[in-house]
């Protein structure tokens, strides 16, 4: 992406995400974000856009759009009634349980780039902030929300591959 293509976008890009993002429930640094990354992948696969600026109107509201659907389908809990933690916790479950987060963090070590030290700053007991992760890992707190989610796609992939291949020997 040039620098020139950039900077003109940028003014943009804050104040569209800036208006839209209320109406979607999420913050205009995840919005920018999800511009920004879908900008690069279209650079990658089919060079700049004819119109700059109303592509990107148009995939600010697109992103704006998908976080709504999003949202509507994801439901609060509200089992307030009932227990948050009714499982077992004897040592067969208590030995489960370890194996589980062993091969998770496993798996995590084993994710590309950034990944590994991002989830697990965010897996660590001590429940680090998001503010607290950023500035260990030395990046900005609007571009962790993106970044996780690129990070466990990631893990997911990995994860089912790994499930796949274990349900095939048997």
């Amino acid at each position: 992406m040039t620098h020139d293509l950039v900077a003109a976008l940028r003014p943009l890009l804050t104040a569209e995400a800036s208006a839209e993002a209320h109406a979607s429930g999420a913050e205009p640094g995840d919005l920018e974000q999800a511009v920004w990354l879908r900008l690069l992948e279209r650079l990658d696969a089919q060079g700049p856009p004819a119109d700059p600026p109303e592509w990107l109107r148009r995939a600010v509201r697109s992103e704006v759009r998908r976080t709504r659907r999003t949202t509507r389908r994801e439901r609060r809990y509200d089992g307030c009634d009932e227990p948050a933690d009714d499982r077992d916790h004897g040592p067969e479950q208590l030995a489960l349980d370890a194996a589980r987060r062993r091969a998770l963090h496993a798996a995590v070590r084993r994710l590309p780039g950034r990944c590994p030290r991002l989830l697990a700053a965010l897996l660590s007991p001590q429940d680090l902030t998001y503010r607290e992760i950023a500035g260990e890992l030395g990046i900005s707190q609007g571009s962790l929300g993106p970044e996780r989610s690129r990070c466990l796609g990631c893990l997911r992939r990995l994860l089912t591959a790994e499930v796949a291949a274990r349900e095939l020997r048997g």
